[in-house]
Formats: C-alpha cells, structure tokens, sequence
C-alpha cells in the first residue's frame, strides 16, 4: 500500500530533524581532533548524512519492535538523533558527543544509554553479525522457544566501501549453507571512501555475488524526481546519461552544482531537441535537484522497495546515495573526515531555519508540530516497549561429572564432560549450543554431537548410517540439533558465537553457547572474538591443541602468544588447566559466569566476578598422569582465582616454581629431583593467570584509595616466602605470561616459555630446544637460587 502524502510529508519532516541534529552533534562536539590546519576533523558529518533518508525510512516506517539493527559506524550521529526525537537519548550526552560518558562516535550496546542492538565499532563486522543473528533466531524458533515473540529482521546499514570487509564474504557462504532468511543489508552506495571514489560497475558485482548466495537484490537506484523525468520526452537519453556516467565524475558534478550539471548535459547530450527541453525547463536549483535525487535519497522509492521484500529469502538494497547529501561538502571526494566551516554551518542553520539557541529543540524549524509528535507516538519499532530483553539463569549443576582416567588430556576431558552433560535432558543439557570451524571431531565434540545431533531448520539424514556403513559419527541434521557446523573461518566462528551470546538480549532466550577451535588460530578470528567481548555476549571459546603439543607438525600449528591475548582480552576470563579435575571445576564456575547479569565493571573488582562475561579454555591433546584427591570447596575456589599450592613451600624455602597447563609434569619431575638440594622447595600450580593478575591489580587499585587491608589471591599465596627466595615459573606458550610473579613481593624471577617459531619434531625435542624441559627447569633454579651444586643437573 502506497504511504499517503501526509504521512511522506511527516517522514520528511522527521528526515530533515535527523539530518540537522546529526550534523549540529557532530559540529558541536568539542572531542573532534584538528589537523595541522587547525580545521576540525573526524566527525564524519558527510557519512552520516549520506545515510539520513534510509534511516528516516526504517526507523520511523519500515522497522517493527522485534527487528534488530546494525547501524554504519559513521552513521552514529543519526542514530543518537531519531533515538533523541524517541526520548531514548538525552540532550547532555549528544552534547558531550565523543567526550567522556558522552554519545558513543560508533553505536556501542554496553557504552551507550540508546537503544542499540549491535556495536559496530569495527567495521565491517555488524554487517556479519545481523546474518548470525538471523540464523540464531531460527535455532531459538526451532527449539520451540519464544514462540509468543513474533520473528524479527535482521539489518545491517551497510557502507559500500566496508564490502572490502572479508569477514562479510565469508559469512555469506555459511549463511547459504544454513539456508538464511530474515536479513537485510542495505547498502548505502555512495561510491566514495575513506580514500578514494568505489570503481565503476562494482554495483554489478555486488548484484551477481548475492544472487549467487540466494539472495533477493534491489537496486534503488532512482528517485521519484528522476523516474518522472525519464517519462518526459528526452528522458531515455537522460538515463543512458545517468547509468553511464562515471563515479567520479558524477561526485564532482554533485559538489559543483546545478550550473555545472547544465553545461554538462548540455554539452554531451543537450543537442537532441527532447533533452534539451528537459534541461532548459529547470532551473540549476531544480536541475541539480533533479540529478541528486538518486533512490537512496527518495523516501517513496527506499518504501517500496522495503516493504516489498520477501521476508523468507535475505535481502541485499542497493540504495544510490550521494555522500554528504544536503550538506555543502556533498559529492567532495575529500569529504570523508571533513566538516562544515562556522559559516557554512550558519548558512545550513539558516536552511533549516533554526534559530541560536533553539538547536536541540525537538521540532525546532518545523511546522505543524503537534502532528508530528502524534506522529512519533504511533511509530511501530517503538511501540513494543523495551526492546532489550531479559531471560531468567539457567541452572548449573553443583558438579560436572566426568570418569577421569590415569592418564589423560585436559582436551579429551573437555569432551567427556560434555558426553556426560550430553546422556541429560534437563534445561542445562538443552541450553547448551556447540559450533566450531571444521574442526568439530578434532576438538573432541563428537560424542556430544552423536548425543545432540548437528542443527538444520530442515531434517538431512546420515547418509554413511542409511547406506548402513560402519562409522564413529551419526551426523544428523535436524532442527532439535545443538550443534551448528561452520566452515574453516575462524571469523564466522567468534561471529557466530557472539549472536548466540546475545540470544538471551535478542531473543529472551538464553543460551550457553561453546565454540571450539585450534588454539594457534585464535588470532585469525581475533577482532571478531574482541567484537564479541567488547558487545558484552557471553560464550565459552575452547581453543586446543595449544602450545606446542603438535610438535611434528611444525610452527604453523604452535601458538605462542595466545596466553597473554587471553590476559589483555577485556570481557574474557582465561584459564589453562593441567588436570581434568580442574577444568570440570572451571567449567562448572564459566557456565555461572556467563549468565551474570552484566553492567560496568566495579572499581572494587577488576576480576567481573559481579558482571561476568566470557571464558576461553586453552586446553591440550597431551596426556598426562592424573592427580587422585578431593576437590574441596577451598580448592575448587582457590582454582577459579588462578593458583593453588600443588606442594606448599616450608618456612625456609629457596625456590618456588610456577607452572601452567600440560607442562606439568616438567614441573613435578623437576620440583621432585630438585628436593634433595633445595630447602622447603614449593610448587605452585597456577590455573589461570588471567584471573591471577587481575585479582592483583584489583587489590593495588583498592589500596591506592584507601582500603589498606586488600591483598589478592596471588599476595596471600606468596606472602610466607623469604625475601631471598626466587621464583622459576614455566609455560608452554610466552613467558610473559607469568613473569610478572616476581614483582608481586619483589622476588628474584626466571621466566621460562616459546618464544619463537617451533621446529618440527618430537615433544621431547621441543621442549628441550625451547628450554621449558625438567633440566631447564633445574638449570634455572642453580642460577637464581645458588647453593649446593644440584645433583640431577647434569645426569638429565
């Protein structure tokens, strides 16, 4: 149904207020840098407007309550501006734009007050999210839940320059593999970016590419203004003009202006009688009106083709757009970080007819306001109320069983843990949802699969199983399944993971989801996984083999730095247990952490423990013998703060040594041969050293204001030692990662860990090369630690 003309006149009243506020908050705010000239930049005022007239049409029409959006980064000052005329932002912060507690400059979920649904601060990445989203929407349906909550479109407003965004591409491919429905990505095709004018034809490339994936493609390419004018005489000849014009061109024209489209045309097509009459006819303002109405622009053309989509097939708009429409710097191939002068922003005002001092007026310059707010009251996606949802814990059990072997891998335990939570059918068992790039058996996920089964919104039998040939696996597909199988990109994974993470807020339904990889190739997916932290989603990441377990497969397959991207990553709690016991005890305490209720960190605890967040497991393939003992509250407690006294130091103890993760029986072996020439030696197993050196710092800030009682884990742990004492601690993985426990009382301190690229061969022969074997463990010890000459030094 056609929208009337009172209701285009409202949406373009209300599109007008958005292009003002964005632009006055931009050219407000007093946190946007000066270059060398002394010439405000970075406000992005041209990317924004570019985006004005879409987001007019979404919000204010198109969008319903239940749909969630990803709005361009740059388009930020739009967005704080339609959630100001909703009363969802306040004046202060869009006035503070940029500055502290102020309007985030990239829509942000946890730094923002608005109604956000996805940080987009990396670009690129909230294009990806909206595709996962949509997918876990059909997981949460086909389990049967939220069935009282209508399904929702996932959108992303889209740059055409973030399309050089790899992530995007992958994500189409797996979103073609799980049959995608309910998402839009609009693109503004502006042609600009950062640096340069988008290469001719690209628009072609972009229709092909989606229509290969299954996508629906509408191109809104030309405005109400130019559709009537090609049915004027001549106006065939304009359009040829118009689809052959080249991109940089038609830029320069559109900052030039209606005098410089005239002579133009006139000059290459104005000689043909028709066209000539269709160009004399306006006047440059009419003529330059004309040729910038292109679709992007045209709140008629962006409703038809909106509402006109198939909600059962993805849908790619292509929406013409000039960059900085309605502003002076419109069509500048500079004008990505610029911003309107003191006059021409007088000379903007004086357009809008707003008066000083009446800027953040709600309808300032309109008329007939009393309708528009009658209007906005009527709008559809915020008629729902709270659009940020909520959904209840979901209760974990005291204690995760697990039948642990003499001898076994901190990686093998993880799936046995999940077998056994598996054979269950309780809300736990159900909640949890399993993914991992094509490495599913690898990182032992297969029983927990053969339990659960693999998801697909429609039914695909095993087809090894129906020919009846023997195999390990039942891999069935069905919409009950919980695990969702992804290709080999590490970026759809943590992507992936994020949307389900966010299930409880999107969808008010929670899930626990674990995604498993290769620990070497976290840093594929780094900025994804940080993308997701940084939107507060809660998710277990379960990374192994690690370190340098697969020796003869050479360094490709050897992380190195990933302990200490598991410290420095806000939002992540890392752990590397040694023993299965201690990783049943982390994984019980994880699946509690990530459904915390969330908010901003306490000065008091820099540990999360009141918010929570996410977890990542760095686990291993190699066994090792099993301790036998009682897990006891205290020790259970002791784990989850990041260390625990394995053989405690006696009163006069000359070394300590530190270690984590499957590196533990150097250290045992060491500790025990080192016993005989060492007094009261110690051994400190440190589970998580994450934890360990937040819980120090927390401690630090505390007395730095005052309360100076506090003391972390790790000052209690190593505070009977003598000062003389010296500290050997060892990792398979950067020794940074523990180095830092010397500074904690001042003790003398001996890194050892990887720190290069490894070489192929056996264990044995890595662990020796690298010096984190039990003679390099005692050889540290000698020289930190002096007295008698050690025994077993040499004899190993």
């Amino acid at each position: 149904m056609a929208p009337t003309a009172d209701h285009l006149k409202s949406l373009s009243a209300l599109e007008r207020k958005v292009l003002w506020l964005a632009s006055w908050t931009i050219h407000n705010a007093n946190h946007i840098r000066e270059n060398e000239d002394g010439l405000k930049v970075g406000g992005h005022q041209a990317s924004s407007a570019s985006l004005a007239t879409i987001m007019t049409a979404l919000y204010f029409d198109v969008l319903r309550p239940q749909d969630r959006v990803a709005v361009k980064p740059h388009a930020s000052p739009n967005f704080h501006a339609i959630q100001y005329l909703f009363g969802k932002q306040t004046r202060d912060r869009l006035e503070n734009f940029r500055g502290y507690k102020g309007a985030q400059s990239y829509p942000s979920r946890t730094k923002d007050t608005d109604d956000v649904d996805f940080s987009t601060g990396s670009v690129g990445l909230g294009v990806a999210q909206t595709l996962f989203s949509s997918l876990v929407q059909d997981y949460v349906k086909a389990h049967g839940w939220a069935k009282d909550r209508p399904e929702g479109r996932m959108v992303a407003l889209v740059g055409d320059a973030e399309l050089d965004e790899g992530n995007i591409f992958e994500a189409l491919l797996d979103g073609w593999k799980q049959g995608l429905r309910n998402c839009w990505w609009v693109i503004d095709y502006n042609r600009q970016s950062l640096d340069a004018v988008v290469r001719e034809g690209l628009w072609e490339r972009y229709e092909q590419l989606f229509k290969n994936f299954g996508w629906n493609v509408a191109i809104v390419k030309y405005g109400s203004l130019q559709q009537a004018a090609f049915k004027e005489p001549g106006g065939d000849k304009l359009r040829h003009w118009i689809d052959n014009c080249p991109n940089p061109l038609y830029s320069a024209l559109v900052f030039a202006g209606g005098a410089a489209w005239r002579k133009r045309l006139n000059d290459e097509i104005g000689d043909q009688g028709d066209v000539s009459k269709l160009i004399e006819k306006r006047s440059d303002d009419e003529l330059a009106a004309l040729m910038n109405n292109l679709g992007g622009h045209d709140l008629p053309a962006l409703l038809e083709a909106f509402h006109g989509a198939d909600p059962e097939k993805p849908t790619c708009f292509i929406c013409y757009t000039v960059k900085g429409f309605g502003l002076p710097m419109a069509g500048h191939k500079d004008n990505h970080a610029g911003l309107m002068t003191p006059a021409q922003m007088e000379g903007f005002r004086a357009k809008m007819k707003v008066r000083p001092g009446h800027e953040w007026d709600k309808f300032e310059g309109l008329d007939n306001t009393e309708t528009l707010q009658a209007f906005l009251d009527k709008v559809p996606f915020v008629s729902g109320g709270e659009r940020r949802l909520t959904a209840p814990v979901i209760p974990v059990p005291d204690t995760l069983n697990v039948a642990i072997q003499p001898v076994m891998a901190t990686q093998t335990g993880f799936g046995a843990i999940l077998n056994e939570i598996g054979r269950g059918d309780d809300e736990f068992a159900q909640r949890i949802v399993t993914t991992s790039p094509d490495v599913t058996v690898s990182t032992n996920l297969g029983p927990w699969v053969n339990r659960r089964g693999l998801f697909a919104r429609e039914a695909m039998a095993d087809t090894f199983k129906s020919e009846q040939i023997p195999s390990t696996f039942n891999w069935e597909f069905s919409p009950k399944g919980q695990h969702i199988e992804l290709g080999i990109a590490e970026s759809n994974l943590f992507i992936n993971l994020s949307a389900l993470g966010l299930s409880h807020s999107i969808n008010g339904v929670r899930l626990l989801p674990i995604g498993t990889l290769y620990d070497p190739f976290i840093a594929r997916g780094l900025d994804q996984l940080n993308y997701g932290c940084y939107q507060d989603a809660r998710f277990m990441v379960v990374a192994t083999p690690s370190g340098i377990t697969l020796a003869g497969e050479g360094g490709a397959h050897q992380s190195i730095a990933q302990p200490l991207i598991g410290m420095a990553q806000d939002g992540l709690a890392s752990f590397e247990p040694a023993f299965v016991d201690e990783l049943a005890t982390i994984m019980r305490w994880s699946f509690d952490y990530m459904q915390k209720s969330g908010g901003e960190v306490s000065e008091r605890n820099w540990l999360r423990d009141e918010t929570g967040g996410s977890v990542y497991l760095r686990l291993s393939t190699r066994p090792i013998e099993q301790i036998k003992r009682d897990m006891t509250p205290g020790l259970k407690q002791q784990i989850i703060d990041g260390a625990y006294w394995l053989r405690e130091p006696g009163p006069n103890c000359q070394v300590v040594v530190a270690y984590t993760g499957a590196i533990a029986p150097e250290a045992i072996a060491a500790v025990g041969l080192m016993a005989e020439d060492r007094r009261d030696i110690g051994l400190l197993a440190v589970t998580s050293a994450d934890r360990l050196n937040a819980g120090w710092t927390a401690a630090q800030r505390a007395r730095e204001r005052g309360l100076v009682h506090a003391r972390s884990h790790i000052e209690r742990l190593l505070g009977g030692l003598q000062p003389h004492c010296g500290i050997v601690s060892v990792i398979d993985g950067h020794p940074a990662t523990l180095a830092w426990l010397g500074a904690v009382h001042g003790h003398r301190t001996r890194a050892l860990g990887v720190e290069h690229f490894g070489q192929t061969g056996t264990l044995a022969d890595l662990y020796k090369h690298y010096g984190i074997d039990t003679n390099s463990i005692i050889a540290a010890t000698e020289a930190i630690a002096p007295g008698r000459p050690m025994r077993y030094l040499k004899a190993l």
